[in-house]
């Protein structure tokens, strides 16, 4: 059965179309096999495993890098006749010869050596195999990208608009981006109306305009599903002449877009909404600090002092949004994102919490608007769609939860099913505490996982009822499938069938491929991290307990780096985990919950494994 569903992927995947999800009937009491895992990734190949060639007495092993089921994988044998001449201690790719098999009896064979693991390239390559990503385009694919021109011709322009197209160049318009952003997907209008209403635009890249269903660009797009963006390099979901150039929202020069137009109230309520096609040309590539800095900081930056009333009427909206999806339940979380500065050879010289400013707030609530605006108009006219939904909670992980804000001193209780809106306001409760980030991980843990579906349920952590992905087609495949089945529409071709047999294998393979991605990152930023933290062994930091097992305590950094404190490292106490109170207890009283405040001495650093170990300081 398992290698009869495999065929059935591979002669999907060869036509362009996303796999199907296959269930596969395994009994309790044994564990998954290697044959039953699907490939992780989108150039992923079947019973493959990148790892560490190590050499044994009787046999060689490999040993999987981390990010593989230990429960699944355990170690290789390698026999002498199936190294291919590899030598030890290299990252190498090992095909697995019995996928059948039962852990621990997996045998296989070196198929590629990828070089040694002390190097940075070396490294991010193992990444990439292990996750199924390449930067390297199909030749088909580059030759459809080169026949598309590097930006759109007046005359092309003058025929779109003849056709029914929007020109909307005389608007002022600009992105909003970091400064390193070379893919920009959006750009913003913005007007005041009269009795404090607002005329808001929200231009999107029209990525389906050129990469048309059925083409090598289109097949290789849904099978990548989206762009990987690993610590020191980008693999993206489209080639560069397009995602860098043709379909970037780069200032100066027009661009063809999907605009969503919203007259909005002055309660941050959509009034109305449209969606149309559209041509814009934007007037300045800003970037979150810029205009942060001249809002907030008092900086001149000459080519933006005309846009200032329009910089500041943006944040006035903003605050609208932002106070309308607060009186309905949005959970805010805030989890800084790990960032590492890297030198010209890929050594990490920094590692810190990404700064976000008041101007990343204001792109983020405008995107939102956006993308429910979308859904809530394609799913009232019943079309096949592919939504962005959010399950509520299981009735069980949230009452594990609120056991454990119990211990924590809170207070607040539900009155019968808990829903966004209580969350919501128990998070803002606790939001000054120091126990707050640990408390929001283990909530965020306790609720479901966002993912693309056919049908609309609904987001629970925004509290809403209607949501899409709609604003970045250059980097996620929803959001140009979504495009594609918007311009059917606005064009009335009729395609309702046509797109209801495919919306769900969509959603779905964008859902694993999105899952995908986010494992390849983080394992990016673990290592970097590793990496970093080697160079500082014997070093003091301050940090906070973010957990804690039966091995010991975890403790975060201040620069967002974690590492573990062994208990049998913890001199002078006998330590436990109790699991129902979730902190350690010494034999002498002293305890360590989440959000306690510690001082650690970086002692041990693997960065094979990404394992760091601290030792308390006080």
């Amino acid at each position: 059965m398992a290698k009869k569903n495999r065929r059935k992927q591979r002669k999907r995947m060869k036509m362009g179309l996303p796999p199907v999800k296959v269930k596969a009937v395994v009994p309790k009491e044994r564990l998954v096999t290697v044959a039953e895992m699907p490939p992780r990734g989108p150039q992923a190949l079947e019973n493959q495993c990148v790892g560490i060639l190590r050499e044994g007495k009787e046999h060689a092993v490999v040993v999987p890098d981390p990010g593989y089921p230990a429960s699944s994988y355990g170690q290789i044998i390698i026999h002498k006749n199936q190294l291919n001449g590899a030598p030890f201690g290299m990252k190498v790719v090992c095909e697995i010869l019995n996928p059948e098999a039962k852990r621990a009896d997996y045998e296989g064979r070196i198929v590629e050596v990828l070089g040694d693991p002390a190097n940075n390239d070396v490294n991010m390559l193992s990444i990439l195999r292990q996750y199924g990503l390449s930067s390297v385009f199909p030749q088909g694919v580059l030759e459809e990208a080169s026949n598309l021109p590097l930006s759109p011709t007046e005359e092309q322009i003058a025929e779109a608009i003849d056709k029914g197209r929007k020109d909307l160049r005389g608007l002022v318009t600009i992105t909003i981006d970091g400064e390193e952003a070379k893919d920009l997907d959006d750009a913003i209008s913005i007007q005041k109306l009269d009795h404090g209403d607002y005329k808001l635009w929200v231009h999107i890249a029209d990525v389906s305009e050129y990469v048309r269903e059925g083409t090598c660009l289109d097949d290789e797009a849904a099978l990548r599903g989206t762009s990987v963006y690993l610590v020191d390099r980008v693999i993206p979901m489209l080639p560069p002449r397009l995602s860098n150039g043709l379909c970037s929202l780069n200032p100066n020069v027009p661009r063809l877009t999907m605009t969503c137009e919203m007259h909005i109230d002055a309660q941050g309520e959509i009034l109305e909404s449209e969606v149309y096609e559209s041509v814009i040309q934007s007037n300045a590539r800003t970037s979150y600090n810029e205009v942060f800095g001249v809002l907030y900081e008092n900086k001149e930056i000459e080519e933006y002092k005309k846009l200032i009333p329009m910089f500041r009427l943006m944040v006035e909206l903003k605050n609208a949004l932002k106070a309308k999806r607060k009186r309905r339940g949005t959970i805010d979380f805030f989890f800084p994102e790990t960032h590492v500065d890297l030198d010209e050879n890929g050594e990490p010289l920094k590692v810190y919490a990404y700064p976000i400013n008041e101007i990343h707030s204001v792109i983020e609530e405008f995107m939102i608007a956006a993308n429910e605006a979308i859904a809530e108009r394609f799913c009232k006219m019943e079309y096949p769609f592919v939504y962005r939904v959010h399950d509520l909670p299981d009735e069980l992980k949230i009452g594990e939860f609120m056991h454990v804000a119990r211990l924590f001193g809170v207070k607040r209780r539900p009155e019968g099913k808990i829903t966004s809106k209580f969350l919501s306001t128990l998070v803002d409760e606790i939001k000054d505490e120091e126990y707050a980030p640990a408390l929001n991980q283990i909530l965020l843990r306790s609720l479901a996982k966002a993912k693309y579906s056919e049908f609309n349920s609904g987001h629970f952590g925004l509290a809403s009822e209607f949501y899409c992905h709609f604003t970045s087609p250059i980097r996620r495949y929803p959001d140009l499938y979504i495009h594609r089945i918007i311009k059917s529409y606005l064009h009335q071709k009729h395609q309702k069938e046509h797109f209801a047999k495919l919306v769900a294998e969509v959603a779905f393979h964008s859902s694993e491929m999105e899952r995908n991605s986010a494992e390849a990152e983080r394992t990016s930023v673990d290592y970097k991290c590793a990496q970093y933290m080697e160079e500082h062994i014997g070093e003091v930091y301050d940090g906070m307990v973010s957990g804690a097992c039966n091995a010991g305590i975890f403790v975060q950094l201040e620069n967002t780096i974690e590492g573990m404190v062994p208990f049998a490292e913890m001199k002078g106490e006998y330590f436990v985990f109790d699991e129902q109170r979730l902190e350690a207890r010494g034999s002498r009283g002293s305890i360590y919950r989440i959000g306690c405040k510690v001082t650690v001495m970086v002692t041990k650093v693997d960065k094979l494994t990404h394992h760091i170990d601290f030792e308390l300081v006080q």
